[in-house]
């Protein structure tokens, strides 16, 4: 498809059908093991025509349907491996490619946001899109004064496109939510549902991404390119190459893993600290490896898409940093208390403070070291552990809850954690912790506890 369906019958329609199509499949396979083909080989072929459906629907349609598809395509590291490969190139195709809209609209929206003159503005514009996402794709150019830029225009009708998809995708939350063990799917969409005027702003994209083009302005390790122009929904950016993160997953060396791994966890932790907001779309498609001649030490982490951030003034709010100081130093009634503060206990919830700090340990297993090394085996262990009925830590898991100011917090922090582990990367998370987290790494007093912690 060549344009953004907006009818919203025409929308339901695909996405309705996927449950229709699934269980049509379930009981064709069905079929087939009666006829003596093995369960394996059935369910396997299953995996890969669900597979199939469901991300070519959610490309086709882009709006809220691809939307949801990028951001759970970074919690494939989650899926048993078994299920995960017939699913992991559908979602990679996701997170950095959709099909693209024609020339001549492009050139229509432009002429209505820019002006009739907008060519005047450009030395030259490629009309074949260079990346194509949810709610709008992207041109290179060269700007009148011959900086090559990007240009991001927003398909007509996004906003409808959006709020209709994720309404949908709401009502057939639980056919998703076994694609992703331990990841509750409904609060995950009413969660996207909320950012959908920020995504769509793209005033507010250009101020929050000129925050952080000039915080980083020479940065060694990080690079954000700068804000040539906005106007309406088009936006203007510095161009930047490099090897897109999903290359690296694909294919890179274990030197680059480690590099972009690297990174990765330092902006997630650096950039709110040094700009008070937190980028909050970290899919592989919005990172870029930017390598030179020198060593791997010297190669710096492209960050595009600013359209949706959190705004922390202070940075991330210390009670993290406070309760993950208290779990390592194994202070169990702290965690519990300081949980109950927060929100994260309902105050007529009882729990043992033990069991809460036996719950958190392996999910903080990346703070207890120099360096760690993010699996996927790993992150199919936590969910794994959280998701089985049977575990200790799922029921515990039931009990707590996400207070609202916490919720993209926790997405974000589990996203890059999935990008991570999707890399395979050794990354020294903890010590972009000590240095970043409020709160985590506690003033020195006698006794060194800050030392001790660090020794840890």
């Amino acid at each position: 498809m060549s344009d953004l369906p907006r009818k919203a019958m025409t929308r339901t329609a695909k996405l309705a059908a996927l449950p229709l199509g699934m269980a049509g499949r379930a009981t064709l396979g069905l079929g087939r093991r009666i006829g003596g083909r093995s369960a394996e080989v059935v369910t396997a072929e299953l995996q890969q025509a669900t597979a199939d459906q469901l991300f070519k629907v959610l490309g086709e349609l882009k709006g809220g349907a691809m939307k949801f598809g990028q951001v759970l395509s970074v919690f494939e590291a989650a899926l048993p491996e078994e299920v995960a490969g017939p699913y992991r190139a559908a979602l990679t195709k996701l997170q950095d490619a959709a099909p693209p809209m024609p020339a001549a609209k492009v050139h229509t929206a432009l002429a209505e946001r820019l002006g009739q003159d907008w060519r005047e503005r450009f030395r030259s514009f490629d009309d074949k899109p260079a990346a194509a996402a949810s709610i709008g794709q992207v041109h290179r150019a060269v700007w009148h004064d011959g900086r090559e830029v990007a240009v991001k225009v927003q398909y007509p009708g996004a906003g409808e496109a959006l709020l209709a998809d994720l309404a949908q995708l709401s009502r057939v939350a639980w056919l998703l939510g076994p694609l992703i063990p331990g990841l509750d799917i409904k609060p995950l969409i009413t969660e996207l549902r909320e950012r959908v005027a920020e995504e769509l702003d793209y005033e507010l994209e250009a101020q929050a991404q000129s925050r952080h083009a000039a915080e980083f302005a020479g940065d060694p390790d990080i690079v954000v390119p700068g804000v040539v122009a906005q106007a309406d929904q088009v936006l203007v950016t510095e161009w930047m190459g490099g090897t897109p993160l999903a290359e690296v997953i694909a294919n890179g060396t274990q030197e680059e893993r480690d590099r972009a791994g690297h990174l990765l966890a330092r902006f997630l932790f650096a950039g709110p600290s040094r700009t008070g907001l937190l980028h909050a779309d970290p899919h592989p498609g919005n990172f870029r490896l930017l390598k030179d001649d020198g060593p791997a030490g010297t190669w710096r982490l492209g960050v595009l898409d600013f359209g949706t951030v959190d705004r922390l003034p202070g940075g991330l709010p210390s009670p993290i940093g406070d309760s993950l100081r208290m779990a390592l130093a194994g202070d169990a009634s702290g965690v519990l208390d300081m949980l109950r503060e927060e929100g994260f206990v309902k105050p007529s919830i009882r729990l043992d403070p033990d069991a809460v700090l036996d719950y958190l340990l392996p999910i903080i297993e990346p703070a207890t070291v120099e360096t760690f090394h993010f699996t996927r085996a790993w992150m199919r262990s936590q969910a794994a552990r959280i998701a089985d009925p049977r575990s200790p830590a799922y029921n515990l898991g039931k009990q707590l809850n996400l207070p609202p100011s916490y919720l993209l917090i926790h997405r974000v922090t589990l996203s890059t954690i999935g990008v991570l582990c999707q890399l395979g990367a050794n990354a020294p998370f903890r010590a972009e912790m000590l240095e970043w987290l409020p709160g985590f790494a506690p003033a020195a007093a006698p006794g060194g506890t800050a030392e001790a912690l660090k020794k840890r």
